[in-house]
């Protein structure tokens, strides 16, 4: 789960918990997510379009100094593609008007996905085709721009493998039973990362990109009224943080368009306080905090929230696993697509 947002509200609850704190068209071969990565390789481009990195870069970079939430927005897109099918960029593809089946994007799981994510994989497709056309697919520029969004926040810098091709398929039936909810327990985290190659370490290591962006109301609100139907709240969420999230999220009507940091102290960098906050019950949603009550995930935890280089390294290591959830790689499999956001 990587919802993203932002708005006016924001700093109103950042002030109000920490004053408490301190006082107390880029579609279509279905692939299995487990098969293994096929030539892709650092430097897959080095000949056809040796300024890739370069090009993805200065679109990134400037789409971060005018939308800073456009780094979990993307990083939260290259999750929910990954996970639906494998990272073939399946999730940009537009639904064709009037057609009865819907596109990944325009599933009910997706309709809180940032449009500044799209935005920056069109931005960079489109510079990409100006020097390098029809060469590199919507998949990798996916890859790269999400990457360059966590070192532009604080976090690691690291290779991007690539050789993706686009998949050619986007169904919105495809995507509910692929994609986390935020009151999953492990067991059913496990299962489902299991289902894709990953394991629990690779759990625990990328929930930690919750270190930056939001997450709306819906998310975590049975977290502040009736956690798991007890019509109680959640015992492992700090007091403080219950009375601050109750503010500005009331259990009946309310702004659905009202966003809460899932890390509270430092919402806007990519560092290893995430894992501090989860100790701390400051967690914000369920299938976060889960991590630190289960006994099997608890020990990593406390290990990331240590050490920093600890985290920013397997964090690295695991996001290059799952940029290589079910790639099409290889003349016959997928395409290259001119546009970010062609149509099915």
């Amino acid at each position: 789960m990587m919802p993203s947002s932002s708005s006016s509200s924001t700093g109103n609850f950042l002030l109000s918990f920490l004053f408490a704190l301190t006082a107390s068209n880029c579609a279509a071969k279905n692939v299995s997510s487990s098969s293994s990565p096929r030539q892709l390789s650092v430097d897959y481009y080095a000949k056809t379009c040796p300024q890739l990195e370069l090009l993805v870069g200065s679109v990134t970079s400037q789409q971060f100094k005018e939308a800073p939430v456009s780094g979990p927005a993307t990083i939260r897109l290259f999750f929910h593609d990954c996970f639906v099918e494998g990272c073939d960029a399946s999730i940009l593809i537009s639904t064709t008007p009037g057609s009865k089946v819907l596109a990944e994007k325009d599933a009910e799981d997706n309709q809180d996905l940032r449009a500044e994510g799209f935005q920056t994989v069109s931005k960079a497709k489109a510079l990409v085709e100006s020097r390098c056309p029809g060469v590199v697919s919507c998949a990798d520029i996916l890859a790269i721009a999400a990457r360059d969004y966590v070192h532009l926040a604080g976090g690691p810098y690291y290779p991007v493998k690539k050789g993706r091709r686009d998949g050619k398929i986007s169904m919105a039936s495809r995507v509910p039973y692929n994609i986390p909810r935020a009151n999953f327990t492990i067991d059913q985290q496990l299962k489902l990362f299991n289902s894709k190659g990953l394991a629990l370490q690779d759990l625990v290591v990328l929930s930690g990109a919750h270190t930056f962006g939001f997450a709306h109301c819906k998310q975590f609100a049975s977290r502040l009224y009736s956690f798991r139907g007890t019509k109680q709240p959640d015992p492992d969420m700090d007091p403080r943080l219950l009375k601050s999230l109750r503010m500005s999220c009331p259990q009946f009507g309310g702004n659905s368009d009202i966003v809460a940091p899932f890390d509270v102290t430092t919402p806007f960098l990519f560092d290893h306080a995430y894992y501090g906050n989860l100790e701390a019950k400051l967690g914000l949603l369920a299938s976060d905090q889960a991590l630190f009550s289960d006994p099997r995930t608890k020990p990593l935890v406390l290990q990331l929230g240590k050490d920093k280089q600890k985290f920013f390294q397997a964090f690295s290591a695991a996001m290059e696993k799952m940029g290589s959830i079910g790639v099409e790689t290889g003349t016959g499999q997928g395409e290259k697509r001119r546009e970010s956001n062609m149509q099915t």
